[in-house]
């Protein structure tokens, strides 16, 4: 940068940008408590986590998510005039969709604990296109004037950098502002134990499943002999792929299986309460994950309301914060926002939704149009009228009523 550059304080895109995190080894896992929990070993080993993290980016790719602007009259309206709007809504850029830009986004976001897209904009500033990068590809460096530089390394080319208003960034929880930890990092000793107990179900399932046994000789063995039995018996029945074969011992040896002692009973007990565990750290109920040991028809349908408001609508919010941050100018954030639909994850089966319509109807908060709109129906002429019960009506208002048409029967031939 010059020096006339440096006086006026232009941003430019050249220099070397360093990854200012101080927590990169953490964010990695490497070193340290729990050094073998990262991302990839998570959701290879654990089921529960892999769910979750699916169930998250799917449902929130899923929703809508529009752009919105205000009205003189206070009301809103949707912004479909706005290239941002189909590139929410419809396709993010020419080689991806909205859903699959994303959940992209939203796994990243899981994962690391950031997640990156390149913004396109057109002359006019507005947003025509979002590329989706690898988090682990991006390094963020804070300028001397408090902003943020990032630099992309690319598998084929040079790296380049990119300015503010040229990332989409979504970052989790931080520590110093900059990068956000994933819910893996945070959770790294939970997650670690759930782990632990997965290897030692997976050595047992190598071991066919079989506890283990007492072979006893009639004579005295020497050490040599014992190690010999030993390696042999292993040889031969051990494994998943010899389980069931036929046993043939001489030599007067007698084989006793050990009983299933209480401390394998308590360590199937512990499996079940590290996978809710898992669930709990992910925020999300434990019927939405399968695990449905404690599930009944009611507390299911509530548990699944609590994955939209504990879980998902925190999540939604985040989102549209850094999106309202990176997406639009100053001067639009006054008229437009950006927001998900998540009503259509709280509606309950037809009849209980019609029925909360009939009371919206009823009461005069809903027309028959947007009720229709909420059922993804057109709209019906005079459909946008709003009645008011006559009880509701302020004493001494003379209510005016208009004469219906008279259909008279017709005339019989």
């Amino acid at each position: 940068m010059g020096l006339l550059s440096r006086l006026l304080g232009i941003e430019t895109r050249s220099g070397d940008v360093r990854l200012s995190d101080p927590f990169l080894a953490e964010h990695l896992g490497v070193g340290g408590r729990g050094a073998n929990v990262t991302a990839d070993a998570v959701l290879s080993n654990l089921a529960v986590a892999a769910r979750c993290v699916a169930l998250r980016s799917e449902m929130m790719a899923s929703v809508g998510l529009y752009l919105f602007r205000r009205t003189d009259n206070g009301g809103r309206e949707r912004a479909d005039d706005n290239p941002l709007y189909g590139v929410l809504h419809d396709l993010a850029n020419p080689n991806m969709t909205a859903f699959e830009a994303r959940e992209f986004l939203v796994r990243s976001l899981d994962l690391t604990g950031n997640g990156y897209a390149r913004i396109e904009r057109n002359a006019r500033a507005q947003v025509t296109a979002l590329y989706p990068l690898p988090p682990l590809s991006v390094g963020v460096e804070r300028l001397a004037s408090g902003r943020l530089r990032y630099r992309v390394n690319t598998e084929r080319g040079a790296p380049y950098v990119l300015l503010q208003e040229e990332m989409l960034h979504l970052r989790g929880c931080s520590r110093d502002g900059i990068l956000g930890q994933s819910t893996i990092a945070v959770n790294r000793g939970s997650l670690g134990l759930a782990m632990t107990h997965q290897e030692t179900a997976s050595a047992l399932s190598a071991n066919s499943l079989r506890p283990s046994g007492l072979l006893s000789f009639v004579e005295r063995l020497t050490g040599d002999q014992h190690a010999q039995v030993r390696q042999s018996m292993e040889t031969r029945y051990s494994g998943t792929d010899k389980a069931g074969k036929l046993m043939i011992m001489d030599g007067g040896a007698k084989f006793e299986r050990m009983s299933f002692s209480p401390e394998d009973a308590e360590f199937l007990s512990s499996r079940k309460l590290a996978n809710e565990d898992v669930a709990r750290v992910f925020g999300l109920p434990p019927t939405s994950v399968g695990i449905t040991d404690k599930a009944t028809y009611s507390n299911t349908e509530q548990e699944g309301r609590a994955l939209v408001q504990n879980a998902l609508g925190p999540l939604a919010g985040r989102i549209e914060a850094a999106m309202l941050r990176c997406l639009l100018t100053d001067v639009s954030r006054r008229s437009l926002y950006v927001e998900h639909d998540l009503d259509t994850l709280l509606r309950g089966d037809v009849k209980a939704r019609f029925e909360a319509y009939r009371i919206g109807r009823e009461t005069g908060a809903l027309s028959p149009n947007d009720i229709r709109r909420r059922e993804n129906d057109p709209p019906i002429p005079n459909g946008d009228i709003y009645h008011q019960p006559a009880n509701w009506v302020p004493l001494g208002t003379k209510v005016a009523t208009e004469a219906l048409p008279v259909h008279e029967p017709a005339a019989a031939a």
